[in-house]
């Protein structure tokens, strides 16, 4: 493996940690879970998940259409 792989590599692994928390900020509106409501978290794990499904299926859609 050459050293110009492995430093994209690293980078792609940051960005996408760094995507994947900015969606779960976004999903929260910037609250942590212990000032929000019981209903607030509700509708943050719900769309907490349908950000998952939505990457989950790019990922597919990118597969097939190689």
């Amino acid at each position: 493996m050459n050293v110009n792989r492995m430093i994209n590599r690293a980078i792609r692994m940051a960005v996408n940690r760094g995507v994947n928390k900015g969606i779960d900020v976004a999903s929260r509106r910037g609250k942590s879970t212990d000032e929000m409501t019981a209903e607030e978290r509700q509708s943050a794990q719900s769309s907490k998940k349908t950000a998952q499904n939505a990457r989950r299926n790019l990922r597919f859609l990118r597969r097939f259409l190689r």
